[in-house]
């Protein structure tokens, strides 16, 4: 959880803290259970755009929600797949996991052109990059456990 990476320790600290992280047999089961957590983000989050859509709204306003439906359906089935390749395929999962900030990143961007101003949605964005930010310090860590394995 150190700050250069996920930029807020107490959210991280906060969801090492749950009973599933505590007792968690390995870095790989914690970083199984953080991809989990990330989807269970990502879904609430994509349930809150999708409610948004179904609201009268400006064609800018629409255009930026649904790019943020298109991303948080991609990185709920993201993080889903990353739990599995954090056990056999380091490499992808990193890789997925950064592409997953492409496009929360292309999410908000689209939100501030259009001037959105959710702070369920803005909270929601940042719970991803923080979940993102996890997934992505978790390979060093398990390289490091198991460096013959990967």
């Amino acid at each position: 959880c150190n700050y250069e990476s996920i930029r807020n320790c107490s959210f991280c600290l906060e969801a090492l803290s749950t009973t599933e992280a505590v007792v968690a047999k390995d870095s790989t089961q914690l970083g199984i259970l953080i991809m989990k957590l990330g989807e269970a983000n990502a879904k609430a989050t994509l349930n809150i755009y999708n409610e948004m859509i179904k609201k009268p709204s400006s064609p800018q306003l629409l255009k930026a929600l649904n790019c943020c439906v298109e991303a948080y359906k991609y990185a709920s089935l993201s993080f889903e797949m990353v739990s599995s390749e954090l056990v056999d395929d380091l490499q992808t999962a990193n890789y997925d996991v950064t592409v997953i900030d492409l496009e929360i990143t292309n999410c908000e961007k689209e939100l501030l052109d259009a001037r959105v101003q959710a702070p369920r949605l803005l909270a929601g964005n940042q719970f991803m990059h923080y979940y993102i930010a996890m997934g992505c310090q978790i390979r060093p860590i398990l390289q490091r456990e198991k460096p013959n394995e990967y």
